[in-house]
């Protein structure tokens, strides 16, 4: 599956740092918090926490902080503060590997 961006493909030297940003769909008030899936070329993030007063937003952050393995620090809210449709950006070591997690989540 493919979302139309080029994701955790790097040209730096594994153990140099990158920024890349994400397009995240956000989804309130799910049963439990999960990141997987793929919504028009977006990953989805369900939270359990409701959309009132940024709940959901840093919810939603916090999930992409697990997803991913970063420190909080390393994710920052790009755009979409009060939207269902967000862009994140994660700081993140290259690694090799990086790209498996990533497909690893639109799969689920």
């Amino acid at each position: 599956m493919s979302i139309g961006i080029p994701l955790l493909m790097f040209a730096g030297a594994v153990g140099h740092t990158a920024a890349v940003r994400i397009s995240i769909r956000v989804r309130p008030g799910a049963s439990r918090t999960r990141v997987g899936g793929e919504h028009d070329g977006a990953l989805v993030v369900r939270v359990a926490a409701p959309a009132a007063q940024g709940q959901a937003t840093e919810a939603s952050l916090a999930a992409v902080v697990d997803a991913f393995g970063v420190r909080r620090s390393a994710v920052t809210l790009v755009l979409g503060p009060t939207s269902r449709n967000k862009v994140v950006r994660i700081i993140i070591i290259i690694i090799i590997g990086e790209r498996a997690v990533f497909d690893e989540l639109l799969t689920q």
